[in-house]
């Protein structure tokens, strides 16, 4: 089941929701989910691919989906910024290293 998290883009403030973890909602709606999430070019291979794969390219992904978007938010540099405890558990899940904190 997936786990949410809070991200941030540093340089605009705008703050997003993200997920780590298997995706239902890709296993129900498919390329829908990228569409929606506003990444085109991805729906549109999603949707290509599933339709040449007659629909087990939707179960596959079910399980990747939400640490490929997470990838793609991360190398456009988004962070994690939800609690600390969140954020160690979604880096670990994503396989992601936190930046170290200096003490003040």
């Amino acid at each position: 089941m997936a786990t949410a998290v809070i991200i941030k883009h540093p340089n605009s403030g705008m703050i997003k929701i993200g997920y780590y973890g298997f995706s239902w909602t890709y296993l129900f709606f498919g390329w829908f989910v990228p569409l929606f999430r506003g990444e085109l070019g991805v729906a549109a291979l999603h949707m290509l691919f599933s339709i040449i794969t007659l629909g087990l390219w939707q179960v596959i992904v079910a399980f990747l989906y939400n640490r490929q978007y997470m990838t793609r938010m991360f190398m456009t540099g988004w962070v994690l910024a939800d609690s600390e405890g969140n954020n160690e558990m979604a880096a670990q899940r994503l396989g992601v290293v936190l930046p170290k904190r200096g003490r003040k």
